[in-house]
């Protein structure tokens, strides 16, 4: 079997041109070493896989390089790798700058590339410094790390500072397809645009997961071998529960979550994916914004088709629900359920239903157009001096027939029905609301506001009986009970009122029934009237304080009333020696 050899190695950059994503520092390089400006100490620091060990190599190619030599010379004998993790001790550092003072046989400069320097030991970080300050002219230091804050500021103080940057995401995927076509594989676009996704700006990465990818799905790479080897979820994923969403489809966007979990895939991972997806749809949204979106050509298309058809008002709420529920997910018990309420809140954005906290609770004219009502404009209402100029003035009315539909105007009603006039006087002077004289004011303006001028030839007055009266009486009792009113009714049923003639007479044992009561008469009145027929019945309460009922309260005065009604107590005390 042939050896196989890795992307990432059969198709390392040789020279500056051939690095990805880093054109600014290899550009920089270049003319440092056409202009002979090239610093003794370097430090390469960024994101892995993102060229910083390639670039040492072929810096240190290019400076002992003179012209003459042949392209596949790699002056193995000039460049020395040092692993900083498994030799981070002072003793490695010692005969490191013992072979720093040893000039090289082949070339002009020894390099020294120093991988993950931030694994040096703070002792080691000294023992270096004086050989980094001021080292042989034939030699060049060139530090790569990961995590440049790690490595002391002495050091970082010493070495002119290279920061690489993430590959994006279009170098990648432009990267992958010359691979692709070197190799023979045809690759869709799509498919290499999510394999430079997956690989989050590391080209390294990038690499690794085309030969895993080629290795499951031959010379014909496709968005769906992609997508099931990688096991990330698809764009028509996120496309479909959008459309759902739209639909206000709750039942069939669980069941399409439902259908996501079966296949393997995390509650978390599609809720995070959600909210991307809303916020790739809210890019599209604006032309000044589409570069934002990094996605193929195709599927750039079916954004910006889906962004046409969603509101802003929804992608924000959408991506405000979507990551509060990625922001709860991992401290949940129930996991799915939240994941299920966020997709029903989602559902329910533009939903138009009936809703019980609604606050539209005007009636569109559409409503009354649909029924063929013509409304009828309200007209100002006149001052007080103008009605009293024209008194005879038609009075207008809307009234809805309930058998045509529709609204008519009519003038003053039918002489047979007679109404009441009510006279409302509106006082003038302003007094404090929490005085006693405006509580009493208050009472005195209800009262008035209760005055009815009577036309009394057309208002019944039929003669009342004592037992008519009762009936009415005690019916009003029974509407207070069934409204939960228990005082005012216990209150009426203490004492039994006499009619006598238009007079109801009652008379209680103090003066606070007499109050309550008096609270309550107008719409007891009001009952009374109408049931018994006759507009003249008013209330007449007295307060008899003698013929006061004497009440129990001690224990003493409970025996002699029970002992008053049954004397045979006295007996049962004497008998068992009993106590009160």
């Amino acid at each position: 079997m042939e050896h196989f050899v890795v992307s990432a190695r059969k198709y390392r950059p040789q020279t500056f041109k051939d690095v990805v994503g880093q054109q600014a520092i290899t550009n920089t390089l270049l003319n440092a070493i056409e202009n002979n400006h090239l610093a003794q100490a370097l430090l390469f620091t960024g994101p892995r896989g993102v060229g910083k060990t390639t670039c040492a190599r072929i810096l240190a190619k290019m400076i002992n390089s003179d012209g003459l030599t042949s392209e596949d010379e790699d002056f193995a004998f000039n460049i020395f790798e040092l692993d900083a993790a498994s030799n981070n001790s002072v003793d490695d550092i010692r005969n490191l700058t013992d072979q720093v003072r040893i000039p090289p046989q082949v070339g002009k400069y020894k390099v020294y590339i120093i991988d993950e320097v931030h694994m040096l030991s703070q002792a080691a970080f000294n023992a270096f410094l004086k050989t980094l300050e001021e080292p042989p002219k034939h030699c060049i230091f060139i530090l790569a790390t990961t995590e440049k804050h790690k490595i002391i500021p002495t050091i970082l103080s010493r070495c002119q500072i290279f920061d690489f940057k993430r590959i994006t995401v279009k170098d990648a995927k432009d990267y992958l397809k010359y691979i692709a076509e070197e190799q023979g594989i045809t690759a869709e676009d799509d498919a290499l645009h999510i394999i430079a996704q997956k690989a989050d700006g590391a080209m390294r990465d990038a690499l690794s997961i085309f030969d895993r990818v080629v290795s499951f799905s031959g010379k014909n790479l496709t968005r769906q071998a992609v997508t099931e080897n990688l096991n990330v979820l698809d764009y028509e994923t996120y496309f479909t529960s959008t459309d759902l969403i739209l639909e206000n489809k709750i039942p069939g966007l669980l069941v399409h979550f439902n259908t996501v979990l079966s296949k393997g895939f995390d509650g978390h991972h599609y809720i995070a994916g959600l909210a991307s997806h809303f916020r790739d749809l809210l890019v599209c949204k604006n032309p000044s914004t589409i570069e934002l979106l990094e996605v193929g050509d195709d599927t750039k298309t079916k954004y910006i088709e889906q962004s046409q058809k969603c509101s802003q008002n929804l992608l924000i709420k959408g991506i405000d629900i979507a990551n509060d529920c990625d922001l709860k997910y991992k401290n949940s018990k129930n996991q799915r359920l939240l994941v299920e309420l966020a997709l029903m809140q989602l559902a329910s954005i533009t939903f138009d239903g009936e809703k019980k906290n609604s606050r539209h609770y005007i009636i569109p004219p559409s409503y009354f157009k649909a029924k063929g009502i013509v409304p009828i404009p309200v007209a100002k209402p006149e001052s007080k001096s103008e009605q009293q100029s024209e008194p005879t003035k038609e009075r207008e009315t809307l009234k809805l027939n309930t058998n045509t539909t529709e609204i008519t105007k009519h003038s003053e009603p039918q002489e047979s029905i007679p109404l009441p006039k009510l006279s409302i006087n509106n006082p003038t002077k302003v007094t404090s609301g929490l005085s006693l004289k405006s509580i009493r004011e208050k009472k005195e303006h209800l009262i008035k506001q209760m005055d009815v001028v009577i036309d009394e030839e057309n208002l019944p007055k039929e003669p009342v009986s004592q037992e008519q009266f009762l009936d009415a009486w005690n019916a009003y009792i029974k509407s207070l009970h069934k409204k939960g009113e228990k005082i005012m009714a216990s209150i009426m049923e203490m004492e039994v009122p006499k009619l006598d003639d238009t007079a109801i007479c009652i008379t209680y044992s103090n003066n606070t029934n007499k109050i309550e009561l008096e609270r309550a008469q107008y719409p007891l009145l009001a009952y009374l009237r109408k049931a018994c027929k006759n507009y003249d019945l008013h209330l007449k309460i007295t307060v008899n304080e003698e013929v006061a009922k004497k009440y129990a309260f001690t224990p003493q005065e409970k025996y002699q009333k029970l002992k008053e009604k049954n004397p045979n107590i006295d007996l049962l005390k004497k008998t068992f020696g009993l106590d009160v």
